[in-house]
């Protein structure tokens, strides 16, 4: 029952983020929000719903583990799994936003993040909403510095253009779904980690944090195959910095958070760090600017075995 739960609750989240990122998508597209700014923020922040959802739920709930390891986790799928499939379907050119902007707010969220962690074990409020106030400002400064001028053209390839009753629609069972789906699947986590004799964490990084991976996924691969490569890189490195500022910085303002298993500290951090630092080498080498078939392999392989050693 609890391995069942965890496919319910997953599925639900699946489809509540699709259903939250077709809403968000075209609010923004009716507002003329560009492209670039779109992938990074609003589509960003969709995929990170569930996330959110769940981590909220755990910290909630008593379970601080679950709520770390399923944003730990996240981060590190994003890059080594969800960017791996992407970039094995097709090579992206990497935007000069990547070096600008991208890459940096990522690094500077994570090693933010890990200082906080690791200075004390845990995420407090005031930790919480110093997270939330710098997501702020880098949203204001890139809807500053892009402005909106560009209008997007991603309505009709895609995303599907709502009207406003059908984004409301949308919007509210998406709501629900999310809901729903973190209550089954924190029930059905705890349950099976109890029944598997393992931790919360190891539930959560292998487990929980690749089904809440999926959105990203989704939406990386449409993007590829509507030939909007900058909006699936773009996505991706919002989504972990929406992980961390948004999703942590939220999360520990609601109920602070501390860590259980310190494996957490000295293992799954630490992961997070080199795969957000080997993205960045690989971009350089062999100074093509561009993340190749070789590349994804490399990451995909890393992966698995990254979840090979936490069940293991």
């Amino acid at each position: 029952m609890a391995f069942i739960a965890i496919v319910v609750g997953l599925l639900l989240l699946i489809k509540g983020g699709d259903w939250l990122l077709k809403s968000s998508v075209s609010l923004s597209l009716n507002l003329s929000i560009p492209k670039a700014v779109i992938g990074m923020t609003v589509v960003s922040f969709a995929t990170s719903a569930p996330e959110l959802i769940v981590s909220i739920q755990s910290a909630l709930a008593g379970y601080s583990d679950i709520a770390l390891g399923n944003v730990v986790g996240s981060n590190i799928a994003n890059l080594a799994f969800v960017l791996a499939i992407t970039i094995l379907i097709t090579p992206i050119a990497v935007p000069k936003s990547f070096f600008k902007t991208d890459w940096p707010m990522m690094m500077l969220a994570t090693l933010l993040f890990i200082g906080m962690i690791a200075f004390d074990g845990m995420l407090s409020s005031v930790e919480g909403f110093i997270m939330v106030l710098i997501l702020i400002a880098f949203l204001y400064y890139l809807l500053k510095g892009q402005g909106v001028s560009e209008v997007t053209e991603v309505a009709s390839e895609e995303f599907e253009l709502l009207n406003s009753f059908q984004t409301i629609q949308y919007l509210i069972a998406g709501g629900f779904a999310l809901w729903l789906g973190s209550e089954t699947l924190v029930r059905g986590a705890v349950s099976l980690a109890s029944l598997m004799g393992v931790s919360e964490r190891v539930i959560s990084i292998s487990i929980i944090s690749v089904g809440t991976s999926i959105p990203e996924l989704s939406a990386s691969i449409i993007a590829i195959i509507r030939k909007e490569k900058a909006i699936s890189l773009g996505n991706l490195i919002g989504s972990n910095v929406f992980n961390i500022l948004a999703v942590m910085g939220i999360t520990s303002m609601i109920q602070p958070i501390s860590v259980q298993d310190p494996n957490l500290i000295t293992n799954d951090l630490v992961w997070m760090f080199a795969i957000s630092l080997l993205v960045l080498l690989m971009v350089f080498i062999p100074r093509d600017s561009r993340l190749n078939r070789f590349n994804g392999v490399v990451l995909l392989g890393l992966y698995l075995y990254f979840i090979y050693d936490i069940l293991g």
